[in-house]
């Protein structure tokens, strides 16, 4: 343990405090993870204990490394010769973005162990999931309910030896329809009492309360960090009042003034992202569009670009509101105000995330600035608004590529019953009878 010293920090909490494997601890020392986010401070000393736990934390509290850490560190302390298909922890999450960040986190902390994780969720990659299984033992798997049922329906799954359940961000799954799916996988896992049961979500309301005491043992933990600070106090909030037809000036202006390399822009319209996107790379900005309609496949790509610096700009529909975990993103944009107020803080948690500073801009026009109080509600205190500085209200200047759209080739259709003769074949027909008939006109006459 002494290879990786943290100093004792006044109101600080250390992972040397912890009794954590010493393979473990070198993977938090390579991280730089040197003292515990409330969240892990609080939840760490419970559920290493095997204590089932109900924790509400919003998105970049580092919630996931306390499940990680606990799952780790009760594997290495019991290790257990498992089957092919039979997990010894079980991870659930909304959405397939969830899953693979949950996935690359998990393989960032249990880098110098054996224990092997493999993510499940729907979309692409289907033969080699099955590939995963079947070749040899998994201790964790972390999936999207649907997909995980249905490789459990074809015996690819085997939920029955689960020691740790996870459900991350179950207020969403419970606002995406999940909840009947998730009850059918937790039903083929041992009784409660029999397994750990954590329990995360960004909001506790009367329905995820009573999910979570129903899944978890009456001696549970209850934990909530900050509850009445909704948003982190590391994130600078600026408004800006601006009108429908002048946001793409202010926010070009933005981009171009703080010569900002590492932004993710917000919009509630599919469509939007597209007509933005191709706006800004007149411009000379390299972006992409993350959306619900781009493959799975492309997303990573996307993600992998932005995260490398190939892109600058990622514009994002609510799809990359949760679950988008990029470190140094230094200003979250909302070109729209989101309706939905829980959006708000789900967004502009992409930037200060664990500790770190960030900023986050949104422009309230007409018609989303009547978004702004339900904003203020959910956030526990009023939203300053200011109007753009003449620096940002300046002209454009040229578009530096012209703006085109190719159109799609047509695709000819497969042709279906019997053929015509086309109208050459038509015409050389007709102009063949005629001169067949003209000879004969003329023989009959000589």
């Amino acid at each position: 343990m002494d290879d990786f010293p943290v100093d004792p920090k006044e109101g600080e909490t250390r992972f040397h405090d912890f009794d954590l494997p010493l393979t473990v601890m070198h993977a938090i020392a390579d991280l730089k993870f040197n003292y515990c986010t409330p969240i892990q401070a609080k939840l760490l000393p419970h559920t290493l204990e095997g204590k089932d736990a109900t924790a509400k934390a919003q998105t970049g509290t580092g919630k996931s490394a306390s499940f990680i850490i606990t799952i780790l560190t009760a594997f290495l302390k019991k290790p257990v010769k498992n089957r092919n298909g039979s997990p010894r922890a079980l991870i659930l999450a909304p959405t397939r973005e969830l899953v693979y960040q949950i996935e690359k986190d998990f393989m960032g902390l249990a880098k110098y162990t054996n224990i092997r994780i493999i993510s499940i969720f729907g979309g692409t990659g289907y033969k080699q999931q099955q590939t995963q299984l079947t070749e040899k033992p998994v201790d964790v798997i972390v999936a999207t309910p649907g997909r995980l049922i249905d490789f459990m329906g074809k015996g690819l799954i085997n939920p029955s030896k689960v020691e740790i359940v996870v459900l991350d961000e179950a207020d969403r799954m419970l606002d995406m329809g999940f909840i009947p799916d998730v009850r059918r996988i937790i039903l083929k896992t041992p009784h409660k009492n029999n397994r750990q049961t954590l329990f995360f979500s960004a909001t506790l309301t009367e329905d995820v309360l009573r999910l979570a005491q129903s899944w978890t043992t009456e001696e549970a933990v209850k934990i909530e960090t900050d509850p009445d600070q909704a948003a982190a106090d590391s994130i600078q909030q600026i408004v800006y009042i601006s009108a429908e037809k002048d946001k793409f000036r202010h926010v070009y202006n933005l981009i171009n003034t703080e010569q900002l390399t590492r932004v993710l822009l917000f919009v509630n319209r599919k469509d939007t992202a597209r007509i933005l996107s191709e706006k800004l790379e007149r411009y000379g900005q390299k972006c992409s569009v993350l959306s619900g309609d781009i493959s799975q496949d492309k997303r990573f790509k996307v993600l992998e670009n932005f995260k490398n610096g190939q892109i600058n700009i990622l514009v994002a529909t609510d799809v990359a509101a949760r679950g988008l975990h990029i470190k140094d993103i230094s200003h979250v944009i909302n070109y729209d105000l989101p309706q939905e107020p829980e959006h708000y803080i789900h967004r502009i948690g992409r930037t200060g995330r664990a500790g770190a500073t960030g900023i986050s801009i949104s422009f309230a026009d007409e018609m989303s600035s009547f978004y702004i109080p339900k904003i203020e509600e959910v956030l526990g205190n009023k939203i300053i608004c200011e109007y753009p500085s003449e620096e940002l209200d300046k002209p454009l200047p040229p578009p530096r590529k012209k703006y085109y759209s190719k159109p799609k080739a047509k695709k000819r259709q497969p042709f279906k019953g019997k053929r015509r003769p086309d109208a050459t074949t038509d015409r050389t027909r007709q102009n063949n009878r005629s001169n067949t008939t003209g000879a004969r006109r003329s023989t009959q006459q000589t």
